[in-house]
């Protein structure tokens, strides 16, 4: 009896083990399949109607809702439930969305001849550049139609004095209505408001 006990122990065992490493595979062929997307390669830009100097600036890390906090790429069914985003499964960001679009944001300000710095490196007297992140996502109004959200709020503070505040909101329609889609779509809705945000801070009244 007490044979039969420690068979039927050790095959329990024995069980557990494979469906642990059963479990442990098919998670890893979910993250080796998944497909990662970012905002593609920089591309020479002179933003319209930047033609004014850009001012230094301090950029602090973009502030975005927990739901938009992770590499997750989102999406919404407007003809089913607007109000539910919904992760892809098989597709993922490279990284959270804000933090794509700050480097973007960067990258693009750098291009087109102005000075930034983080903001944790702590400029002094630099006006401090704050973006909180509000849609960056995928809308589809039908099965077969969807498009680029983004929505995001830009406020300059000297110190604690808030000088400008503006919202840029993009909408852009995508090529497909797929996970491909949608980040080919949120690349140009960014680059799309990022232009909007030079053109913006190249013609803030100076600091008084």
């Amino acid at each position: 009896m007490k044979n039969m006990t420690c068979r039927f122990s050790t095959a329990l065992t024995a069980v557990f083990i494979l469906s642990s490493s059963l479990l442990l595979a098919a998670c890893a062929t979910d993250q080796q399949a998944a497909a990662l997307f970012d905002l593609g390669p920089l591309r020479s830009h002179t933003p319209v109607n930047a033609s004014a100097p850009l001012p230094a600036l301090s950029i602090a890390d973009i502030k975005a809702p927990i739901w938009l906090d992770s590499q997750a790429m989102f999406y919404r069914l407007n003809y089913a439930n607007d109000l539910q985003p919904r992760p892809y499964s098989a597709s993922k960001w490279t990284m959270a969305p804000a933090q794509l679009f700050l480097l973007r944001l960067k990258s693009r300000l750098s291009q087109a001849g102005g000075v930034v710095v983080p903001a944790s490196d702590g400029a002094v007297n630099l006006p401090v550049l704050r973006i909180e992140a509000d849609d960056f996502s995928q809308g589809f109004d039908s099965a077969g139609k969807s498009s680029a959200n983004i929505a995001m709020r830009a406020s300059i503070f000297d110190g604690r004095i808030l000088r400008a505040q503006k919202m840029f909101v993009k909408q852009v329609p995508t090529t497909s209505a797929d996970a491909q889609g949608g980040a080919a779509a949120l690349a140009v809705a960014s680059d799309a408001i990022i232009d909007e945000m030079t053109v913006w801070l190249a013609t803030l009244p100076p600091k008084k």
